[in-house]
Order: structure tokens, then sequence, then C-alpha cells
């Protein structure tokens, strides 16, 4: 976001994470039938959660929650960044034509045609790779059983790492994993923010502060 600023960037991630590199399996003890013992559960408070999701749901379901809520949370951080920056080369060439201009929740229907097309395969390519990685195949579930995740499958991990950023020990991995889930979890609610500004008033979130 330019909104299409955080589309793009979402793009290039997932064309990278097709790139070759090595496929790296995380060992890890987590136990998802002790939620106070995941990341992202802090002192004094725990695991957050006021409506009791993770109490109703078994080791494989709660996991398969921590995977949607750290793929929204990384889409999240894509499009808050997207949000400021779209908004701030709006009306320049930078990425399109520079006629794209106003609150960045307009820039998408405001790219060209070919935009659509490229974020259909960036994205079905990416999903593709993703249940590849993280999910068993339908072919050898039962029926009464869709949606598994691997049992040797951490969630969010899928081998992409270019920067070499993964810590080597189980401890650091885990405040990296929780950092990562706090920033996410402010990243939704940012961008959720901003679009319902932009919604509410019709002017981009840069006009607001006055940038």
């Amino acid at each position: 976001m330019k909104t299409t600023f955080a589309l793009s960037a979402l793009l290039a991630g997932s064309a990278a994470a097709f790139a070759p590199a090595p496929m790296q399996k995380t060992t890890t003890s987590l136990n998802y039938d002790a939620v106070d013992e995941l990341p992202g559960a802090l002192a004094p408070i725990g695991l957050f959660d006021p409506l009791g999701f993770a109490e109703k749901a078994d080791g494989p379901t709660l996991k398969r929650y921590r995977e949607a809520e750290l793929q929204h949370g990384r889409v999240g951080m894509l499009a808050a960044v997207g949000f400021l920056v779209g908004e701030k080369v709006e009306g320049s060439s930078f990425l399109f034509d520079a006629s794209i201009k106003g609150p960045a929740i307009t820039h998408l229907s405001q790219v060209p045609d070919g935009f659509w097309a490229l974020l259909i395969i960036a994205i079905g390519a990416l999903e593709t790779r993703r249940a590849e990685v993280g999910w068993v195949s339908p072919a050898d579930l039962a029926p009464d059983s869709p949606g598994t995740l691997r049992e040797d499958y951490t969630p969010g991990n899928i081998g992409f790492d270019p920067l070499g950023l993964k810590p080597d020990t189980e401890e650091e991995l885990l405040i990296m994993q929780t950092k990562e889930l706090q920033n996410g979890r402010l990243a939704m609610l940012a961008a959720a923010g901003f679009m319902a500004q932009e919604l509410t008033d019709g002017k981009g979130i840069l006009e607001h502060l006055g940038l």
C-alpha cells in the first residue's frame, strides 16, 4: 500500500521465497498443549486469550491458530509500512503511473490491470509453497481431518531466511518468535486503524500526521 506498495513488497517476498535455499526443518520442543509456554505468552498475563479459543482447542488446532496468526501478522507489518510509504511516494512514478494519488486505500483500484495477474500468480505460488512445506497432503488424511499441519513443522517456518537471522539456540529463537508475534499483532491493529480512519474521512494517514 501505496496500498499497492505493501502488495508489491509482498510479491517481492513471495518471489524470494522460491529462490534456491536450503530447507531447514526446525526441531522444537514447543508443546502446543501448554499454552503459557508458547512464543507470544508473556508474564504476567501469559497467553492473552479473553475469548477462550486456546482453552477450547487441542494441540493441533492451536498450532493452526498460531500459523494463521503469524501469516496475518506478517501481512499486517507489510501493510502498515506500505500505507505510509505508499502515501509518501504518491504522485511519483516510483512504482506505477504518477497519477495514482489519494489515501492508500484507494491506490489498489488505480493500478494497471496487469498488476492483478501478477498478484494472483504470486499469492498462489506463495500459498502453494506454504501448503507443501507445512501441511499434510489431503491424500494422506482421513476425510474427517482436513487441514492438518505436519508434526515436524514449526508455524511460520517455510525455510525463508535470506539474511540468516534465525538464531542458533532454542532460547534465542523463542525470543525472536515472541518479538515477531508482538510486532505482528501491533501491525494488524495499526493497519486496521489506518483503514478505518481513511474510510471515515477520506484523508491519508500522512495528511493526518501533517507529513
